[in-house]
């Protein structure tokens, strides 16, 4: 029985779906304003690898994801850049979803945007005020949280402890408490605006969610996803939406939540100079890399992104790589399956380390494991080609949900100057000029470049 941490209960919970094998999941999308980010990555892997799961399992998944296509941060970036709001949310949009393809994030069954709901939107905001959990102000619509009883419950904090941690909150300073959010703002001059009967406007940052999984998947179901910063004020004004129009609860059944991704241990910001966006990182290294990292860690614990577990991931997918190509070229005459090796073993395996809150560090453990035990029957010629083939066709199972062991690796053109520069380094080497050829060496892998020397002469390797 699958077992998921639920961040609405504080601990690990069997999954009942609302409704037999079908799965309603949401997950909270970008607001494209900007290239995104590998925490963005970290979070679409986590869900993508999770959904695929449940597939597997025989559910049938509906994923949708927003995208909050309006709001204060895409208007000042295109205020800054002197262009439409919507050539902003739209470009940047379109690269978000080649990022998601290039990491074969393919799981997502809808992606809505928020001013396609607008209707939705506003309906909700109608219910809201009609209900007494919202009022008017002067710039829009506000909720009141001391309206709902269970503001706080999410992220275990009191109505007082929400007031103090302010993140993302509006100021407008005529709020009957601080911690009270916009639903709707009435627009400024110049601003993209839809007109509602308290005046033209645009939702505030929590409402879409609301009124998009209500359109789709009605007042509850089964799971809300997103990274863990996203807990407070986000979620838990979602919470307080929704279930005050619709007085029902909970509103989600299990709430899932994805660990931070820190660079050098701080929080990526492009005033530190460690914001890594999506497409950055792949002119460096390969998107199985990406993938691998993120799932060899829990989904919940934190990653500290730095060159130390880059180069050990590299290693990581070589030293699968190269078992691969054993295994398929395994010539043995064994005509017997050893007893050594029982792939039924590791399937058993893998499936208790992901029914248990989707431990992907067991499972990929495990996967090195088989390695261990597979190389040392290889080396012994103690492996049958049953055998081999079975361990083929477990590692396909596994990719079904991982997604990284078995990409068909495309033929990339080695560009001259790369080339150039491995010719110079092979005649220093030859001539024991070992610190120039070193230097080039360096500069090689900063172009996202790899040699590995070898008899036959060095051999090149993006990331």
């Amino acid at each position: 029985m699958l077992k998921i941490y639920n961040t609405l209960s504080g601990r690990k919970e069997e999954f009942r779906p609302k409704k037999g094998k079908t799965v309603n999941l949401f997950v909270c999308g970008i607001t494209p304003y900007d290239f995104a980010h590998i925490g963005h990555a970290r979070t679409y892997i986590v869900f993508d690898m999770i959904v695929k799961y449940f597939k597997e399992k025989g559910y049938d998944v509906f994923y949708l994801q927003n995208i909050t296509d309006i709001d204060d941060k895409i208007i000042k970036r295109a205020k800054e850049k002197k262009v439409s709001v919507w050539k902003i949310a739209r470009d940047f949009e379109k690269e978000y979803l080649k990022d998601m393809k290039t990491l074969k994030i393919d799981s997502v069954t809808k992606y809505a945007r928020a001013t396609d709901h607008i209707k939705e939107i506003i309906s909700q905001v109608e219910r809201l005020l009609k209900k007494g959990y919202a009022y008017q102000l002067k710039d829009g619509i506000y909720y009141d949280i001391k309206k709902f009883k269970n503001y706080g419950r999410l992220s275990r904090r009191t109505i007082i402890q929400a007031e103090d941690a302010v993140s993302r909150i509006d100021e407008a300073k005529e709020k009957r408490n601080k911690g009270d959010f916009c639903l709707w703002k009435l627009s400024k001059v110049g601003e993209p605006a839809w007109p509602s009967p308290w005046g033209d406007g645009r939702p505030g940052w929590h409402i879409e969610d609301t009124a998009i999984t209500e359109k789709y998947f009605g007042p509850q179901y089964d799971i809300h996803g997103g990274a863990q910063d996203l807990i407070f004020p986000h979620h838990e004004a979602e919470i307080a939406q929704m279930e005050a129009i619709s007085n029902k609860s909970p509103m989600v059944r299990y709430w899932i939540h994805s660990g931070f991704l820190t660079v050098k241990g701080r929080k990526m910001a492009k005033s530190r100079g460690n914001f890594i966006t999506i497409k950055d990182f792949l002119k460096k290294y390969s998107p199985r890399l990406l993938r691998l990292l993120i799932i060899k860690n829990h989904y919940r614990s934190p990653i500290d992104y730095n060159e130390k577990i880059i180069l050990q991931t590299k290693r990581e997918l070589e030293r699968i790589d190269e078992f691969i190509t054993k295994v398929k070229n395994q010539k043995s005459k064994v005509k017997t399956t050893t007893q050594n090796l029982k792939i039924s073993n590791f399937q058993t395996e893998f499936e208790k380390a992901m029914e248990d809150d989707f431990n992907t560090p067991k499972a990929i453990a495990l996967i090195f494991n088989l390695v261990n035990k597979g190389n040392s029957l290889i080396a012994q010629n103690k492996l049958s080609p049953t055998e081999a083939k079975k361990i083929l066709n477990f590692l396909k199972k596994v990719d079904k949900v991982f997604n990284f062991i078995l990409w068909e690796k495309p033929k990339e053109k080695i560009p001259k100057r790369v080339i150039k520069l491995v010719k110079i380094r092979e005649d220093f080497r030859k001539k024991g000029l070992w610190k120039m050829a070193d230097k080039i060496r360096i500069n090689l892998k900063k172009m996202g470049y790899w040699v590995t020397d070898t008899k036959e002469g060095p051999k090149i390797k993006k990331g």
